[in-house]
């Protein structure tokens, strides 16, 4: 990309879907983005138009690649952000306006593996999870009715790790681990379980599945 969007690009850039990255805006705005690289026209009808991830990059404010996702939770900005959980992981102000925003997110990550997996499969992750692992991990974790690590409340805790493609996943004992497991397979990752030499814990390293 030659220069930085327009004052108006940007504003259709920051108003694309948190989740699935999905794009409004006027035919010339969409056109000028996918120019630029910032975007895509998906090739079935209805030939919607979404982010790429440099496009996620500029709506995230990270103008190079992340190395790596952060393990600790971002400060709140009023967008959905997945819980990764953690010592500072805040609870939600409302459970009941955190689940219809958790459903909706799910629900919108669901439709952009329709819409992006060349098969139209729902049932494995799409680009955008194996770019940003750690947050699509706990999204599905947290769809499933699992509750993020706390300060005060013990939970599940999704980490990065040297490995390309998987994260580590932490519950706080071995039935709720086992269940993390079942939920990750179920949302179309890879879980397997292993134990840290040094200190015994055991967790889950999961990728999401390809075929």
């Amino acid at each position: 990309m030659s220069r930085e969007p327009t004052a108006a690009q940007r504003r259709v850039i920051d108003a694309a879907d948190p989740v699935t990255g999905r794009l409004r805006g006027t035919q010339a705005q969409l056109t000028a983005l996918v120019r630029r690289g910032l975007a895509f026209r998906h090739p079935r009808p209805p030939h919607d138009h979404f982010l790429t991830p440099a496009g996620h990059r500029i709506r995230e404010g990270s103008p190079e690649a992340p190395q790596q996702e952060q393990e600790q939770p971002a400060p709140s900005t009023g967008v959905f952000a997945a819980r990764v959980g953690g010592a500072r992981e805040a609870a939600p102000p409302s459970e009941a306006g955190r689940l219809r925003e958790v459903r909706g997110a799910w629900q919108g990550l669901l439709e952009l593996r329709r819409m992006t997996n060349p098969d139209g499969s729902t049932d494995r992750p799409c680009g955008w999870e194996r770019g940003h692992l750690v947050r699509a991990a706990a999204l599905a974790l947290e769809a499933a009715g699992h509750q993020p690590e706390t300060a005060s409340t013990p939970g599940y805790r999704v980490r990065t790790t040297p490995q390309p493609e998987a994260v580590a996943v932490y519950a706080p004992d071995a039935t709720a681990l086992s269940a993390c497991a079942d939920t990750l397979e179920r949302a179309g990752w890879q879980p397997g379980e292993y134990t840290e030499p040094r200190t015994g814990t055991r967790y889950l390293l999961a990728s999401p599945r390809r075929t």
